[in-house]
This record gives structure tokens, sequence and C-alpha cells, in this order.
């Protein structure tokens, strides 16, 4: 230290400090903003995946949302499910009608990725505040299968024909609601930021929110904690199950990833099981038994000690009426009174096991009164099982913000 002193003044040290940028005076990585990949399917299952089935020499913009802002920026582009190396001909990430920077991955503006393989950019100097939106552009020069996407992303994404990442406007000839090969956004947050996720299935994916409105329940919690420098990371998948994999992997399969593998994550909210309960004898697992309650138990239990193992905090939630669910769809029998039975069972035990660290009884919050094996009417979606965007705000503050950190 005594030979640097000798060769620079103080100003010089610290005009040296700021010119290395942001990552060398703070380096404080958090994940911000998160859509959990899934494998893309054909007629085992009986939603459409409402994409098409490649693309070639096309731009992709995808708007989402930041929880907590920073000074820098990185995405995180997947090729999990990939069956061929995914090649990003470029990339960009901007302010929807600002600045905006080139991606590069390795210090280079065009990247492949092997089957399997996720990459992270580097760091791009982009400052974000709290809530603010962000447009992630990714050319494909090739042919390229839609094998990873995230199916119900709730923000139409654009597609464009040749490279259009520095296209200035939202368009595209073809529209999708689908996010496609991008799994995450970085920032360099302040040194107090940290992040939760919410582990969950179409509740929490926004299933019954207003398309384009960020108007999911963990969105109007991310409105609640941003002061607080709290980043809510949405990890619902639609149709995602706690023991078996549906339309996605599984909890079991997928926690290292979504919760564990996530930059800043200090609590994880778990709510998921009403699809492992519902999906049984319907077009979705015809001939699948019902789970038993102890089966439900032990994988909430084993999620609990890796949570634990990693001196992280775990909230359980219980889960939510579904009586009438999805009738008049394709969906039939979807509730029936063994899987009622089954519902409340499991939700008697999060409740009074005191195996999580702390309870949210959205089940509570959510019945009627007057039927309570239903949906109050204005929480309701309509469907009978979502919330719409009332029921979600309404979730959302019923949340008590000291239940989510507090001291393990």
């Amino acid at each position: 230290m005594k030979a640097l002193h000798s060769r620079f003044s103080l100003p010089l040290i610290v005009t040296a400090l700021l010119a290395a940028g942001p990552a060398l005076a703070q380096d404080n990585w958090l994940t911000t903003w998160m859509a959990s990949p899934q494998p893309t399917w054909g007629n085992e299952l009986p939603l459409p995946t409402r994409i098409p089935e490649a693309l070639a020499d096309s731009t992709i913009h995808q708007k989402l949302r930041v929880s907590v802002g920073g000074s820098q920026v990185r995405v995180v582009v997947s090729n999990e499910y990939g069956q061929q190396p995914l090649l990003i001909g470029a990339a960009r990430v901007a302010a929807p009608e600002g600045a905006g920077q080139v991606l590069k991955f390795g210090g280079q503006e065009q990247v492949s990725l092997a089957p399997g393989e996720t990459r992270t950019s580097d760091p791009v100097a982009l400052a974000v505040s709290d809530l603010d939106e962000l447009v992630v552009s990714l050319y494909l020069p090739q042919r390229t299968p839609l094998t990873t996407f995230h199916w119900d992303g709730k923000q139409t994404a654009f597609i464009s024909p040749g490279n259009q990442v520095n296209a200035q406007r939202l368009e595209g000839k073809e529209q999708v609601e689908a996010r496609l090969f991008l799994s995450d956004i970085l920032v360099d947050a302040p040194l107090d930021s940290r992040a939760l996720v919410v582990l969950g299935d179409s509740i929490t994916d926004g299933n019954g929110s207003t398309l384009d409105s960020n108007r999911r329940w963990p969105d109007f919690l991310a409105q609640r904690l941003a002061r607080e420098n709290v980043a809510v990371l949405n990890g619902g998948i639609s149709g995602a199950r706690l023991l078996e994999d549906g339309m996605g992997a599984s909890a079991l399969a997928r926690f290292e990833r979504d919760v564990l593998g996530k930059p800043g994550v200090k609590t994880v909210v778990l709510m998921l099981g009403i699809n492992d309960i519902s999906w049984p004898g319907t077009a979705f697992a015809p001939n699948a038994p019902l789970p038993s309650l102890e089966k439900l138990i032990a994988g909430y239990r084993q999620l609990i000690d890796q949570t634990h193992r990693h001196n992280l905090r775990i909230i359980g939630t219980t889960l939510l009426p579904f009586e009438g669910a999805l009738q008049g769809s394709i969906i039939e029998h979807y509730h029936s009174a063994p899987k009622e039975q089954l519902r409340q069972a499991l939700n008697q035990w999060i409740r009074t096991s005191q195996a999580f660290d702390a309870v949210i009884d959205f089940d509570q919050m959510t019945r009627d009164p007057r039927h309570p094996t239903r949906l109050l009417p204005q929480i309701d979606s309509g469907d009978h099982l979502h919330p719409g965007d009332a029921g979600n705000k309404a979730m959302a503050e019923g949340v008590e913000l000291k239940v989510l950190f507090g001291g393990r």
C-alpha cells in the first residue's frame, strides 16, 4: 500500500476506482426478475403451447418489470431443454423507449449455448430504478426450435424478421404471450438488498390476471417491498406440481435452480400442491391416483430441510378453495369431494405442524364465508380457480411483511 501511495495521489486513486466501474465499487449481484424455464410439449398435455415450433432469422422482443433496481444489469438466457445448440446472433437490453446496451457473453456479441446450458451476460452499465420496465431483444440468425420457454408469461412478446435488436418500437408480425429463452435479470443492487422467491403454480404465475399489466399477486407484493430493497421473484409455473413433473419440472426437481441458485435469495414462499390434488382423473393425468397426505407432507418436508440447510427462511401457504374449478372447459373433474378432503387435511397440517418458519393463510383470506370451499366472488377471476386482478391485489395486501424475513 505504501508503494501505491508513493505513485498516486488519493484523488487519482478514487478516479481510477470510479473509472473501473460500479462492479468494482459494489458488485452486489441480485436476481430482480425471473421466469422459470419449461420444456415445450406435444400432444401429451391438453393445452397448446401457443408458440411457433421454430424461428429463423428473427428477433424476439420481450418486456418485463424488475423489482429492485441497480446500477448495472446482466441477462440470463437458457437452452435448458434444447436438443441442439442455441445460437444468439445479437442481444440487447433497453428501457422500452430509452437507452439500451448491447449484451455480450464472454466479451462476444454472438453466443452459442450447448443443449442444457444457461449463460449469463457480461455486466452492462444501465441504471435501473425499482419497478422499472426493460426490453430484452434476442436475434436468432438460424432455424431455432423453441424448446425452452415459459408458457404463461402474461406479457406480449413481439417477433420481427431479421436482426431488429436495435429497434426503438415494440412491434412484430408475430406475437406470443410466452417467455422464450429468457430466464433471469440480475442487477448490481444496493448492499442491503435481498430477494424472496414465490415457488408456485398458475395462481402465482398469474393465470386469471390481465395481460401486460403486472397484476399477479407477486407483482403487487413487489410494489409493497420495493422501498425495502426486496426483490420478489415469481417462481410460478402454470401446471406445476410439488411431487411430479407437470407443465414443467416438479418443485422437488427445480428447487435448486429456482430457489437455491438465485443470487440474493433469503426467503422462499412455497405455494404448491393444488395440481397434485386436482390433476388425477382429469385430461392432465387420467389414470393417476390421488396422492396421499403423507406423500405431500414428505414433499414439503424435503423442501423445508433443503431450505434450512442453506440458512434460508421458508414460508408455507395454505391452498385456495377450488370448488367448481374449470367447469365447462376442456379440463373436467378438477374438483371432487375426495380432493376437497385432501386439500382441507393438507391445509390443516400447514397451519398446525410448525414445520414452516411461518404460514400465510391464503385459504382463509380468499374463501367465501357462506361457501368456504369456493373463492369469494370478488377474488375469483371467473374460473373458480384463479384470482383475478382484484383477488391478486387482496392476496398481496393480506401478507404480513414481517413474517417474510423474521428471524430464524
